[in-house]
């Protein structure tokens, strides 16, 4: 693991993350990319040898916008965070499980859990750098490859909000068990992550905890252009 991507993840307060996740189902990390970095992997949309596939998100009606899937060997600020993270959230979706009364499965380190995901047939990596430009937004989902999922992952604003666009706001929707749906909006500053549920997180109720599902999703750009980083911990089928 690069000593460098470790430091900078280790820069924030996991406990006060762990807490805010289990409130918000979100919550801001330090910056994890310097801005020479962010403009680097920016740059990287327009090599398109360095991604394994492009999706038009129109076509699919997933909104409005454009992304790319990195293909290996990815760049080393993705793989370096990528790597740096998950033991990070390993001990919070560990937790999440246990209330949940779940088996959690997930190895110590990242290369032993896409092992596990490589031989149930998720072999496709799945980092992604997302472009949208003004009018372009993302409908509310969840990234879900197939059955081997982890539950939480990490958005990376490589833009400067309010100066390289406006708008944009990253969304998540938390439907509560017998109750009206939650939402929370963030503008997640340059350089900095956001960590989020990927699919569920548990949420106490009156039986004790249950399962809530959350989508993500992203407001309308008013102007300008915003890329941004995600990192996905399973790959996909």
């Amino acid at each position: 693991m690069s000593t460098t991507f470790a430091k900078r993840v280790a820069a924030a307060d996991w406990a006060a993350v762990a807490a805010e996740v289990d409130d918000l189902g979100c919550a801001l990390l330090p910056k994890l990319v310097t801005d020479k970095e962010a403009a680097a992997v920016t740059r990287l949309y327009q090599d398109v040898s360095r991604f394994r596939a492009t999706v038009d998100m129109k076509r699919y009606r997933f909104g409005e916008g454009e992304y790319r899937y990195f293909a290996e060997p990815f760049p080393e600020v993705v793989g370096g965070l990528r790597e740096a993270l998950y033991p990070r959230l390993l001990p919070i979706a560990q937790e999440w499980w246990n209330r949940l009364g779940r088996d959690a499965e997930w190895p110590d380190t990242l290369g032993e859990w896409l092992d596990v995901c490589h031989r149930a047939g998720q072999t496709r990596p799945t980092p992604i750098l997302l472009r949208y430009e003004q009018g372009d937004w993302n409908a509310l989902h969840r990234d879900l490859y197939g059955e081997k999922v982890f539950p939480l992952q990490v958005v990376i604003n490589l833009s400067q909000p309010g100066v390289d666009h406006t708008g944009g706001e990253f969304l998540l929707v938390e439907q509560r068990p017998r109750a009206q749906s939650r939402g929370t909006s963030v503008l997640i500053p340059h350089g900095h992550g956001l960590v989020f549920t990927t699919r569920d997180r548990p949420v106490k109720s009156t039986r004790g905890w249950s399962a809530s599902p959350v989508r993500h999703g992203v407001s309308t750009i008013k102007s300008g252009v915003r890329f941004t980083l995600g990192l996905v911990f399973h790959d996909a089928t």
